[in-house]
């Protein structure tokens, strides 16, 4: 409906001197209106559950990296320290185990970033929009009694 036709019809002064079709007009544009606002507030809701997932899939994969870099400093190490005075499998395991903690901490954050993401539904948008059908429904019970 354009804004001319709306212009053009002369609205009621309240809801109850409307007629049937007026009030049926009303809550069609109160309804489409209540639902483009809660698909806004889906978006908005799910475009930060995106973000976190990307986040703790990428520290997933950081912690991937420093795993394979443990592995190599691990080897290299082995090589690398056969000449020193310490022993050579003394060190690498130190060198190792720091790498591999490093990257058992960014698995735990990146876990941590999944968590708080899951589920994947809009909760907000769904607790809204089961306050207006509960909203509506007492509406009509009131006018019906």
């Amino acid at each position: 409906m354009t804004d001319q036709q709306t212009a053009s019809r002369p609205a009621a002064a309240t809801p109850a001197d409307a007629s049937t079709a007026e009030l049926v007009r009303l809550a069609a544009e109160q309804i489409s209106r209540l639902v483009r606002d809660e698909l806004a507030l889906a978006r908005a809701e799910m475009t930060v559950k995106a973000r976190r997932f990307g986040t703790g899939a990428g520290l997933f994969g950081a912690a991937g990296a420093a795993a394979l870099y443990g592995v190599g400093a691990l080897i290299a190490t082995l090589i690398l320290l056969l000449a020193l005075v310490l022993p050579a499998w003394a060190a690498a395991l130190i060198v190792a185990g720091a790498l591999f903690a490093i990257a058992g901490v960014m698995a735990l954050v990146g876990r941590g970033e999944l968590r708080r993401a899951a589920p994947a539904t809009p909760e907000q948008t769904l607790d809204s929009v089961k306050a207006d059908v509960q909203t509506v429904t007492d509406a009509v019970r009131k006018k019906g009694h």
